[in-house]
Formats: structure tokens, sequence, C-alpha cells
């Protein structure tokens, strides 16, 4: 042992210790990184050279019965960067303008910004996706859809109206959500010795799934001439608002469904709330004149008349209990045919009574008054039809001319496709099928028959008594030459603060 060493012989323990430790130490805490907290510090290397990105799906559309698109889907294209890492500014900003025609100085102040994050563009339409600018320049590029109805305020109320998020809060969109709405997909992407951000084989990668498509009964033709025509009578008679259906009497199919005032869905923010709403199902009102069907199928159902009886209109005046009833017109003796015709209230109180309450309220259920139809689209009211026990001793006159009774305009609608088929109370539909990307039928719209009412001959007797209110009754402004229309008009006051109004009507 060396003078040197024994003379330095503690301060070389003190350093042979200092290193001897710091190799445990180091030793240690390798063990805890690649051992211990393995899992933990995967996932952080992970996150720090991998990167997640979404595929957006593509929202399913909407089309009418023929296959016309009434929605349609518009791709748009957000760009945004970290100015700090754009080596060449000038050249990306003269890249932009040639895409989007925008001055490249826009482009310039934007990317000479000392913040972490800009927007170059925002919900631009141009394909910059497509173009080489993401590898060039590892710009941030996201694709969205943004959804456009192409005929404006056509069956806009039926279709409703997307969110920014492209997710459905009114109408089919809203109802139909789930089969519309697609699966995004996403991507996994591994950061290379550039710091740019590519696909690499051997990552995991999820493809989108796209929407289904939803095919309505709408006919867009049917549709776009039932709007023109409501504001055309709405503008002409001055009215509050106009309901309209069209319907297949034989299978319950929905052709067209409107109500005015309407809105445009692509503006949808611009109108009132009241204009949203599909009021064909949503609101109820009392049907008149329009509900003697239900008296007059009765009485002949249960054979309590004949179709040449006569009954006494009273010269347009009777009182009935403590009520005076008057007709339009004075009749004298009226079968029930000629009742239906000059729609005589007077006439129908006479048979009602006859028939009594029980029998009037149970052909009203079976007429499908009192109950929703259940046509497909949420919101539609059940209108109101009292049980008959709750029913005052004028009750069975006044329901059997329409009042103290609501119904909506398609419970009226679907009332009268009965008559026309002959006897059967049929479930209206609006949605034809829902059709998967690859066209395969996700679900399909069963067509069926809720109840028969009466029997066809029956039936075929109440359409001529119809057919006769429009070729020379109350409905004559409705005879089309070279074709039998059948209908029954039916006016109604409306109840306002505990009383019928004298000068408010329902037609």
């Amino acid at each position: 042992m060396t003078k040197s060493f024994t003379k330095y012989r503690f301060r070389i323990r003190l350093v042979s210790l200092l290193i001897i430790s710091f190799c445990i130490i180091l030793c240690g805490k390798l063990f805890s990184v690649q051992i211990l907290q393995a899992d933990e510090n995967r996932k952080k290397l992970t996150a720090q050279a991998h990167r997640k990105e979404l595929i957006p799906a593509e929202r399913g559309n909407i089309f009418d019965r023929n296959g016309d698109a009434l929605t349609r889907n518009v791709a748009h294209y957000t760009v945004s960067i970290n100015p700090s890492k754009v080596n060449d500014k000038i050249e990306l900003a003269k890249d932009l303008q040639k895409i989007t025609g925008r001055p490249a100085e826009y482009y310039i102040k934007k990317l000479s910004s000392d913040k972490n994050f800009e927007y170059l563009e925002r919900n631009i339409k141009y394909d910059i996706r497509e173009s080489k600018l993401k590898q060039k320049y590892n710009i941030n590029i996201e694709k969205h859809y943004r959804r456009t109805y192409p005929h404006g305020s056509i069956a806009s109320q039926i279709l409703g109206y997307t969110d920014t998020e492209d997710q459905g809060i009114s109408g089919i969109e809203k109802d139909y959500n789930r089969f519309l709405s697609g699966r995004p997909g996403q991507v996994i992407k591994s950061k290379g010795w550039q710091g740019k951000y590519q696909s690499r084989s051997g990552l995991p990668y999820i493809p989108s799934i796209d929407g289904n498509n939803v095919r309505l009964t709408i006919d867009l033709n049917y549709q776009s001439i039932l709007q023109e025509e409501l504001k055309k009578r709405k503008k002409e008679t001055k009215s509050l608002s106009a309901m309209g259906v069209i319907m297949n009497p034989q299978t319950g199919a929905i052709l067209a469904m409107a109500s005015v005032p309407d809105f445009d869905n692509n503006y949808f923010s611009k109108y009132k709330i009241n204009n949203h709403h599909c009021r064909a199902i949503t609101d109820q009102f009392e049907p008149g004149s329009t509900f003697k069907i239900v008296t007059a199928v009765a009485a002949l159902t249960e054979n309590k008349i004949t179709l040449s009886e006569e009954f006494n209109c009273e010269n347009g005046n009777f009182e009935y209990f403590n009520q005076t009833v008057k007709d339009h017109e004075p009749y004298g003796q009226l079968t029930l045919p000629q009742i239906i015709k000059h729609s005589s209230n007077i006439g129908i109180i006479k048979i009602a009574e006859r028939l009594g309450s029980k029998t009037i309220h149970e052909y009203a259920k079976l007429f499908g008054f009192g109950s929703a139809t259940n046509i497909g689209i949420n919101g539609e009211t059940s209108g109101s039809l009292k049980p008959y026990k709750n029913w005052s001793r004028i009750s069975v006159g006044q329901i059997s001319m329409g009042h103290e009774v609501a119904v909506s305009t398609m419970q009226l609608a679907t009332a009268f496709a009965a008559i026309a088929n002959g006897g059967f109370l049929v479930k209206p539909y609006i949605v034809e099928q829902i059709v998967r990307p690859d066209n395969k039928i996700e679900k399909e719209s069963k067509k069926r028959f809720k109840r028969k009412i009466a029997n066809e001959k029956i039936m075929y007797e109440v359409k001529k008594m119809l057919r006769q209110v429009v070729s020379d009754g109350t409905g004559v402004e409705a005879n089309i030459a070279g074709w039998e229309i059948a209908g029954k008009t039916g006016t109604a006051q409306k109840y306002i603060d505990g009383k019928y109004s004298d000068s408010e009507f329902i037609s």
C-alpha cells in the first residue's frame, strides 16, 4: 500500500461508494421503468409517438318513394396548424391561395401568429383533404359533413333537421337518428423522423360505417302540389293555417302531408317554432260535420234506420234540451242520404238519439278517434273522446255533429280512408324502408289493417252519400269534371273563453 493510496484512501473509498450507489440507483430506476412501470410508460410512449384520428361516417340520406333525394350531405373541411412548426410560411400561403382563392397575405398573417394553434380555414367545401398539403406541411385537416335539404320547404316538417354535430333534433331526422347516424372509424398514425404523422401497416385501423338510408312513402310531386295548394287557399281565405294529407286508402301509405305556414329547414332558426310542427298530426280540433260519417255508418250497421226513412228537420230550427240547434238552411223531411248531402245538424241528432251514446262512442272508437294512429313520427296527438259514461244528456247530439270531440287531420284522413276502401281501418305509415349502405333492407314497414268497421255494402252506400255531397250538396266547389269525387264538408265553431264563437271557425 503506497503512501499516495494511504493519503487518499478516504477520498477513493468515498468516490467508489458514490459510483456504486449511483449504479445501484440507476439499476433500480431502470428496473422500475422497464419492469414495474412498463405498461404505464408504454402508454406514454405510444401517446407521444402515435396519434389517433377519427374517420367520419357519412349520415344516411332520406328519399321519397321514387328514390328522389330529400336530403344531401355536403363535405366541409377545417384546416388548422401550429405556426411555429411551419418553415416556409410564404410557400404554404401561396399553395392555399391556389386552392381557395384567398389572398396569400391572409394566410401569411395567420402563419405569423405567436400562438400554438391557428385556424387557416373553417367549413370550406374545397377538397383540401385530397391535396398534397397535408404531407408537405403537416397541417391538420378535419373532414365533416353538413346536412342540406335540396327542396327547401318541401316536406320540411316531416324531414326535420340536424344540429351542428349532425344529430337529428326534429322530424324523421330525430325519430330515425339511430338508423341514419353512421359509426365513425379511427386510424392510428405514427410519428416519423421529421415529426410528421403517417399511416403504417400493422397499426390499428377501424373503418367507418355510413348510416342507413330511409325511404319514405312521400311522393315529392304530390307533396309539392299539396303545399302549393294549401298556401294558395290559406291566402285566399285569410286563414291562420291550413293542413292536408294525401293517403293511399288501400294501404295507409302517406303520399303527402303538410301544414302551412311552413319553413325551410336549411335555415330553420329563422322561422317561428310553431312553423316547424307538422300540424296534421300534432294539432287537434273539433271536426264539425265531417264527424257525421260515424253516426251514418253506425245507424246502417246496427239496422236502426233504413235509407228511405225520413226525419223531420224542423225547418232548420230545433230546441234540443236547453240549446237551440240550427241548420244552415231550413229543411223539412230528409232521409239519411239527404241529411249527409245537406249536412243537417237536426237530422243527424235525431238519428244519434235513436242509437244512443254507447253505440256512438263505440263506432267513434272503431273509426280510430281518441287514439293515435301511430304513423311512425313522434309528437302525434291522440285527440279527445270522452268515455261515454262521462257524456252529458246532450253529448250524444253534440258529438254526432262534431262537437265535444277533438281529432287530428291524420285521424280524419284515416277514418275517411276506411270508407273509401270498403270498411277497413288501415294503419297509416310514412317510412317505407330503411336500407343499409350495401342496399340490403334493414327494416321494412308492414302494411296492416287494424280492424273492420263495417261491411263493404254499407260503406258503398255511405260513399254514394259522400258523392252527392260533392256533386250537388254542400261540397260542390270540390267537384271536378270527369272525376267522381266524394267527400264531406265540415265547419266547427272555435271554443274560445268557455263558449263557442260566432265568428271564429275551423273549416
